[in-house]
């Protein structure tokens, strides 16, 4: 058996056992891909996939149990490799992180200028994506750690802890009526057309449950995954948009637009960070961390890497 098998039955089990997606993915060929799989199976005596014809169809009970031990493996050797990274090349090397647009834009800039002023020899590669997609790079080790606010506490292969707690706002059009409000109702909101964020992104979920609650629905007109989308459709009219503060933070007073806050009606929202469990951390990847908020250092992330869970609360 070698790595190579490995890699390949890790790979379709991740593709829905679609070999030729697996083939894609590895830069490979379906035959090889196939007969790799069924050399490994002969060799262990059990069959990993139950398949008709050509088709793998699923995963069978003790294939199950060899993927286990095949996450374990390849996680090790990828560990491997970090620990070579970590002494060979003196804090050098690439820090991936893998985030939603709300981060990247509003949040990560000043942790990642901060962590290049402290270790120029590393490259910094940001992935966005949706908070489900997050979670998968960085359990698919595309990315060293994930930065979002839903999603990550769900997937049993992360670590996760929190961050930082932030709420929601309001911002419509200067001169708007309800700029005059000054406390704003969810039965003011539930007037008028509003513009948010997908179910998927950046708190929607509190903001629904906060509606339906009061038995009222928003007339929600339009949803978008970042503010800055938002914040263009509320300038043209189309209703009042509902962001993350953080969003609206440093727009500049007297412009065009007005911000409310709004965490009366919303309640705080947590964006947390994630590693994969059992991952090897390199020193940059510890720093990034405690420069995202100062409650983080590293014994509090070993611990959890070890089990712990979260030993604090924001």
């Amino acid at each position: 058996m070698n790595l190579h098998q490995f890699r390949f039955v890790q790979e379709a089990a991740r593709r829905d056992l679609n070999l030729t997606e697996t083939a894609k993915a590895l830069f490979t060929s379906q035959p090889g891909i196939s007969k790799a799989i069924l050399e490994l199976e002969a060799e262990l005596g059990v069959d990993i996939f139950a398949r008709h014809g050509k088709r793998l169809r699923r995963i069978t009970e003790p294939g199950r149990e060899v993927l286990k031990s095949i996450e374990v493996i390849m996680r090790e050797v990828g560990n491997l490799k970090r620990i070579g990274e970590e002494f060979s090349m003196q804090d050098a090397g690439t820090l991936s992180i893998a985030t939603t647009h709300s981060q990247a834009r509003y949040f990560l800039p000043e942790p990642v200028a901060q962590l290049r002023r402290r270790f120029p020899k590393v490259n910094i590669s940001i992935h966005q994506g949706s908070p489900e997609q997050v979670a998968r790079m960085v359990r698919d080790e595309v990315a060293d750690i994930g930065v979002a606010t839903e999603s990550l506490a769900d997937v049993p292969e992360l670590v996760t802890l929190p961050c930082y707690e932030w709420r929601h706002a309001v911002v419509m059009p200067a001169g708007h009526p309800l700029s005059q409000v000054e406390r704003i109702s969810l039965e003011d909101l539930a007037l008028l057309p509003l513009v948010s964020y997908h179910p998927s992104f950046s708190g929607r979920t509190r903001v629904d449950q906060a509606f339906a609650a009061r038995n009222l629905k928003p007339n929600i007109v339009l949803e978008a995954i970042d503010a800055d989308v938002i914040k263009t459709y509320v300038r043209v009219g189309l209703g009042v948009g509902i962001v993350a503060e953080i969003a609206v933070r440093d727009d500049p007073p007297g412009g065009d637009l007005v911000a409310r806050p709004v965490g009366h009606l919303f309640g705080n929202n947590v964006t947390r960070i994630a590693f994969k469990r059992g991952a090897y951390l390199r020193n940059f990847v510890y720093a990034f961390a405690e420069m995202l908020s100062d409650r983080l250092n590293r014994k509090l992330i070993d611990g959890a890497m070890a089990g712990g869970g979260d030993d604090y609360q924001l």
